[in-house]
Parts: C-alpha cells; structure tokens; sequence
C-alpha cells in the first residue's frame, strides 16, 4: 500500500484511464473509469464487477466508491489480496507459503517470496524487465514494515527475471476454413 498510494492517503491512480476492456460477465458504465483506487489499487472493470459481487457493492456502477467510502476502499483490499484469480494465485497464499509454484511457474522465474505477489499485482508493467525502481521501492517498503513487525524478509524479494502471469499461456490457433 505505502508504495502504491506514496503514503496511504492517496486513493486514487494519479494517472486515471479508462481501463475498460471487453467482458461478457463486467461490461464496463457508460462514462465510467476504472482506473486504480483504493488501498491496493483496484483497475479494470473486471476486476470492479468481480471484487464489487464479492463484497455487496455495485461497483461497476459506481466504481467511485472505492476512493470514497473508506469501508469499501479496504473490502476491495482485503478482496484483492486474499482472492486467487487465475492463473495468479492469491498474494495471501504467496506470502503465507501455501502457493506451490507448478513447473510453468519455476520455469518463468515464479518462485516462493515477495517478488511473486509484486508479479501478481503489477507484473506486465514491472517484472521480467531486469532492474525496476517501481519494484525497488516496493522492495524498500517491505523490508520496513518487516523490520517493524521482527519479522525476516524471506527468499525471492524481487521479480526482476519472473515472467509476468499470463505471459506463458500458450495460444491454440485454430485453422482457418
């Protein structure tokens, strides 16, 4: 949260977007954005319709509520972190040690450690890319609330050399008539 918001007192994405894309399940308001909000920045619109279903908000109608109700704002927190959304596995799981990384997920460089849930909230914009400041400071902010909880850092604290989830899902093309 202290790297996302720059402090907890900003809720929104300092950089809004509409971050509407096709879903039959989530189709996106007209005139709503679903850019990043909350404690743990909730983007897209599935991701509002789902997490809003989870927690008894309608969301996607008012994915606003997210930056202003501060009671929600943390639902969708909580939500984010706790729930697996495939092929990502919960950052709870991760960071708990219950995740068990499969032979795709070795091979991509997704292994047990903090790195995973940095993968699995931001990857396709910070990971696999080699030395990221993004992830550095994400790094930072950890090793200090560890430092504050007497707690140690674990293994694997960056996802430098981690291929992001979904990158290695292989694509069935099929033949055309």
């Amino acid at each position: 949260m202290d790297h996302t918001l720059g402090g907890i007192a900003i809720s929104r994405n300092k950089n809004p977007g509409s971050y509407c894309a096709w879903d039959p399940n989530y189709p996106c308001a007209a005139g709503k954005q679903y850019y990043g909000r909350g404690p743990i920045q909730l983007s897209w619109n599935y991701n509002y319709g789902q997490c809003g279903k989870a927690i008894g908000a309608d969301l996607l109608n008012n994915p606003d509520l997210v930056a202003t109700d501060p009671v929600i704002s943390f639902k969708t927190a909580l939500w984010f972190w706790m729930t697996p959304q495939s092929p990502k596995p919960s950052c709870h799981d991760v960071i708990t040690g219950r995740w068990n990384p499969s032979g795709a997920d070795k091979s991509a460089g997704r292994v047990p450690g903090y790195g995973v849930t940095t993968n699995i909230i931001n990857g396709g914009l910070e990971c696999g890319k080699g030395w990221n400041a993004k992830v550095e400071d994400r790094i930072g902010f950890y090793k200090r609330y560890c430092d504050l909880l007497g707690v140690g850092y674990g293994n694997n604290l960056d996802c430098y050399n981690q291929k992001p989830f979904g990158s290695d899902l292989n694509v069935i093309q099929l033949p055309e008539n």
